[in-house]
């Protein structure tokens, strides 16, 4: 295998590169926008040696001509990223999450679990479900 990626799917994709960028201090590898520039149709994000893809939804259902009215996820297809940094990376930790909190629905605020001194989970503004912790 050449290589593995995490791939999402969002609505405002041009936002959602900037967001991740900014969330996971991440180099930009490649950006391929839509005709008119209005979103991305393929990009990818280096996260700490990790391949982070998305694409906009909409214009990836379009380009594949599937007219599917819904964007809400199917159970059993849903899926959690989880980022796991190692001892000493707390501050890594709370920067991501500081990012990610932004409009997003905690599903575990920052703090001790039973496996980590420092993790958090949460579905983020754009609906991609993570979890990050040392």
């Amino acid at each position: 295998m050449y290589r593995s990626m995490m791939h999402v799917y969002v609505n405002g994709s041009n936002e959602a590169v900037e967001f991740y960028q900014k969330a996971f201090d991440a180099d930009v590898l490649a950006k391929h926008a839509n005709e008119d520039g209005t979103a991305i149709m393929h990009a990818e994000l280096d996260v700490y040696g990790q391949v982070l893809a998305l694409a906009e939804l909409s214009e990836i259902r379009k380009y594949l001509g599937i007219t599917a009215a819904t964007n809400d996820a199917i159970t059993g297809n849903t899926m959690q990223f989880c980022l796991h940094f190692g001892e000493g990376k707390e501050y890594i930790v709370q920067k991501i999450y500081d990012v990610l909190k932004e409009g997003a629905t905690i599903e575990c605020p920052l703090g001790p679990c039973g496996y980590s001194p420092l993790m958090a989970a949460l579905t983020d503004k754009f609906g991609v479900n993570w979890c990050i912790f040392v």
